[in-house]
């Protein structure tokens, strides 16, 4: 009888524990991370700063929304299961003013510093028009947010900043300070410069990697929008184990595929949404401000361009439960990653990566992606000459995302006939 309590008792904490971590928005957020940048318009060959965001995270299921804050209105990724918005992972407002975060667990004072990364993030869309007024926001609320992140903001008026940011306090990093960023931009993973100890969080071989990249797209003089969208966020090189797999030789035997595991790339196997903000030259042109989005691994999705000016969302990127670029993503997803055993969902098959309709995957999505860069860039720069309404915004986005979900059937018949386009 002794020996049966025991057990039972150890069940129930099992029990107990798991009932914890399941509530616990903070252990949720850590058992994640993100890959993020700011690039000021200063390194930027078009002068529009740029704000990127890996988001890797247990939600897999992700949308886009539009919503009223109590001074601006904004778009911003969430959690598709978070029905009342309450979090925003990522987003931007029609001042101009975007905001992400990379969660940095070294910063938080206890089990609940953390939690409410995403809900700050929304109150600072819709009350935030610029890096100042943010600055602002965290000077008002020191002692009283739970929150521990590094949170990357832009502006419409040239500012580009890192806010490394704890519960009680928050130091500035300025993407246009050469003190401490002498080439125009700042790159995070999860883990924070100013943490009381060292070598607590997490990321440290996603930032190196992504150093490197940066550093040799700056030397390339393309350190812009095509470079985050095409090749950093969708990396999947581990350069501690020597591992370039969209190079190395494939084995000739079909039978033994080539995997990796993306636990430590930049694309990881729990990446479920890439973000990358463009931001507006002045507060003139903050009509322009994009918020360009992946929903999905970005190796099994393209992104897509929306405008908080628009005043709606593009039909294929939202929904009540989920979106249907997301769902394709997930599908895409299920083909690269077959095997559900154990621990086998971090190994990504390269060779079906590589091999998918005799040309692989990432051809074809990036075809289709060139052509939606093309389109936007033909449609931008008649809207600097002249400033279109929201419903011609909104018209063109939708007719955009529109042709890319018929595309993508096209490109994936097999792996996408079920997916409804509405």
């Amino acid at each position: 009888m002794t020996g049966q309590r025991i057990k039972t008792s150890r069940l129930i904490i099992v029990f107990l524990n798991l009932i914890i971590f399941s509530l616990n928005p903070f252990l949720l957020n850590y058992a994640s991370g993100c890959t993020v940048a700011v690039i000021s318009g200063k390194a930027t060959p078009d002068g529009r700063p740029l704000l990127w965001k890996n988001r890797d995270a247990s939600a897999v299921d992700n949308k886009i929304v539009f919503l009223k804050g109590p001074k601006y209105e904004f778009i911003g990724l969430i959690n598709a299961t978070d029905k009342k918005a309450l979090s925003v992972w990522a987003g931007i407002n029609t001042q101009g003013f975007a905001i992400i975060n990379a969660a940095s667990s070294d910063l938080a004072d206890d089990e609940k510093g953390g939690a409410e990364n995403g809900r700050f993030m929304r109150q600072a869309l819709g009350e935030c028009g610029s890096v100042a007024d943010f600055e602002r926001l965290l000077e008002a609320t020191n002692g009283r947010r739970q929150v521990a992140a590094n949170f990357g903001v832009i502006d419409a008026h040239g500012q580009a900043c890192f806010f490394e940011t704890g519960k009680d306090s928050f130091v500035k990093f300025d993407a246009n300070d050469v003190r401490m960023a002498p080439f125009g931009y700042l790159v995070r993973t999860n883990y924070a410069f100013t943490a009381p100890e060292k070598f607590k969080g997490g990321g440290y071989i996603r930032f190196e990697r992504i150093s490197h990249l940066f550093e040799k797209a700056l030397g390339e003089g393309r350190l812009n929008l095509e470079f985050i969208l095409q090749e950093a966020c969708r990396d999947l090189v581990n350069e501690k184990l020597h591992s370039f797999p969209l190079t190395q030789p494939l084995p000739s035997d079909p039978a033994c595929p080539l995997y990796i595991n993306t636990n430590d790339t930049i694309n990881r196997n729990s990446t479920v949404a890439v973000t990358v903000f463009q931001g507006a030259t002045n507060p003139a042109m903050s009509y322009l401000a994009t918020m360009w989005v992946i929903l999905g691994q970005p190796i099994a999705s393209v992104a897509v361009p929306i405008w908080p000016s628009a005043k709606e969302i593009p039909s294929p990127l939202t929904g009540p439960s989920t979106s249907a670029l997301n769902e394709s993503a997930k599908r895409i997803i299920a083909f690269l990653y077959p095997d559900v055993r154990g621990h086998m969902p971090q190994y990504l098959n390269i060779t079906r990566l590589r091999t998918y309709g005799g040309e692989g995957v990432l051809t074809r999505l990036l075809r289709i992606e060139n052509e939606i860069l093309q389109k936007t860039r033909v449609q931008v720069a008649s809207w600097e000459k002249a400033k279109p309404a929201p419903e011609e915004m909104a018209d063109f986005a939708q007719n955009l995302a529109l042709w890319v979900m018929a595309s993508l059937k096209t490109a994936f018949p097999d792996l996408l006939k079920e997916i409804q386009i509405n």
